[in-house]
C-alpha cells in the first residue's frame, strides 16, 4: 500500500507495530473517560481516528455499555487485535483515506494528531468536524505555536501545536465546553503531559 506522508508509513510498519507492544494497559483510560464524560450527554456513537488497539474505546464500552463504537486504524495488527474483540467496528485504513458520511455523536483523537503531517492537519480537522454529530474530543499534546520535537529518536514524528485553537478558528459554530490537563505524576492517568479539549457544535 502506498501512502500520502512519511508518518503514515511509519505508523503502518514496524513502528507500529512496537507501540502495540508498548501500550496495552486499559486502567489509565477510565477515570480519563469518566471525567471527560462528565461534560457531555446524551452519547450514543462514538467515532475514534487512529485507535490503535482499542484502548480507549474499550474504556468507553465499560462506561457507555450500549453505545456505538467505531475505530479508524492503519495499523494492520493493531486492526486485527481489535477485531477480535468483537464490540467495535474496525476500519482499517489511512485517515486520510476515510471518506464514509456517517454522523456520531461524539468523534475523538487520542494523541494521534501529534504525529499527523503538519500540512495534511486541515484533511483531519474535517474528518474530525464532518463525522460528529454534536461533540469533538482533541487530547494531544499541547504547544500554542506549532514545534517539531524528536520522538524516540526519530524526526519528524511528532508535531505540538493548539490543535483545538485551529479548530475552532476554522469552524465558527464549535463552541469551548471544557479542557483539561494530564500530569504525568497523577497516578490516576498517566498519560504524559498532555491537554484535551472538548468542543460542541452549535
Amino acid at each position: 500500500m502506498s501512502y500520502k506522508t512519511e508518518q503514515e508509513d511509519f505508523w503502518a510498519k514496524d513502528f507500529g507495530n512496537e507501540y502495540i507492544n508498548r501500550n496495552q494497559n486499559i486502567t489509565n483510560n477510565i477515570p480519563f473517560f469518566n471525567d471527560v464524560m462528565r461534560r457531555t450527554s446524551n452519547v450514543k456513537s462514538v467515532i475514534e481516528f487512529g485507535c490503535n488497539i482499542g484502548l480507549k474505546l474499550k474504556a468507553l464500552n465499560i462506561l457507555l455499555p450500549e453505545c456505538k463504537l467505531t475505530g479508524i486504524e492503519i495499523n494492520e495488527s493493531a486492526c486485527k487485535i481489535l477485531n477480535e474483540w468483537g464490540r467495535c467496528n474496525v476500519i482499517n485504513q489511512s485517515i486520510f483515506d476515510y471518506n464514509e458520511n456517517q454522523k456520531y455523536d461524539l468523534s475523538m483523537t487520542n494523541g494521534v494528531l501529534i504525529h499527523i503531517n503538519p500540512t495534511m492537519l486541515n484533511n483531519v480537522y474535517e474528518k474530525l468536524y464532518n463525522s460528529s454529530n454534536r461533540y469533538i474530543l482533541i487530547n494531544e499534546y499541547y504547544n500554542p505555536t506549532p514545534v517539531s520535537i524528536d520522538y524516540r529518536g526519530h524526526s519528524n514524528k511528532l508535531f505540538k501545536r493548539d490543535f483545538a485553537g485551529e479548530m475552532l478558528d476554522k469552524y465558527s459554530d464549535l463552541t469551548l465546553v471544557d479542557y483539561g490537563f494530564n500530569y504525568h505524576r497523577d497516578n490516576n492517568f498517566n498519560f504524559g503531559d498532555g491537554n484535551w479539549f472538548l468542543l460542541e457544535k452549535n
